[in-house]
């Protein structure tokens, strides 16, 4: 009977072999599916599970930002910082700090939320009010939004000069609110 007992030994140490080697290897997997699916998870996403959070951006040509990120949607976010109000082309933000640790995919976002920088811009044109435009060059416009093109804007300036800036050099635009 002993070496039933020695064979019913080995084949129990075999198993738990097995076992560990199949919990490592399992491990090792969802640690892969857990890169791959993060790896799917954009900016924009962050962006959105963070909406209400106090952010830092640093914005180029701008510099740092801080504030509320009160809306995010296609390529462009708003952060409020006191009376200023900030449309922030995302393409221009080089960080962020304070997101929240989760992601919202595109998907689930808000129909509004699927809306451009131009027509953000559109409803700034619409109010009239005068506003900052900073590129991402560290230059800046004022004056008043007048209309808003597919892939620029028109900026009415003082003495009637009006400036038409491609929204690919626009890191920021700045208005105040009242």
């Amino acid at each position: 009977m002993a070496w039933e007992e020695d064979l019913f030994a080995l084949f129990d140490d075999l198993e738990s072999q097995a076992e560990a080697a199949y919990a490592r290897d399992r491990e090792a997997e969802l640690v892969d599916r857990r890169r791959a699916e993060y790896a799917e998870v954009t900016f924009a996403a962050r962006l959105m599970a963070s909406l209400g959070r106090a952010v830092t951006l640093e914005v180029r040509g701008i510099g740092p930002l801080h504030g509320t990120l009160e809306r995010v949607a296609t390529g462009w976010l708003l952060l409020s910082a006191g009376a200023v109000d900030w449309v922030v082309r995302q393409d221009a933000v080089g960080s962020l700090i304070g997101a929240s640790e989760r992601a919202v995919p595109t998907v689930a976002w808000p129909a509004v939320a699927r809306l451009g920088l131009g027509s953000a811009l559109r409803r700034l044109a619409e109010s009239g009010e005068r506003c900052w435009v900073h590129r991402v060059d560290g230059q800046r416009h004022e004056g008043v939004v007048r209309r808003v093109g597919q892939d620029f804007l028109e900026l009415a300036g003082d003495a009637g000069r009006v400036t038409l800036v491609p929204f690919v050099v626009v890191a920021a635009v700045q208005s105040r609110r009242d």
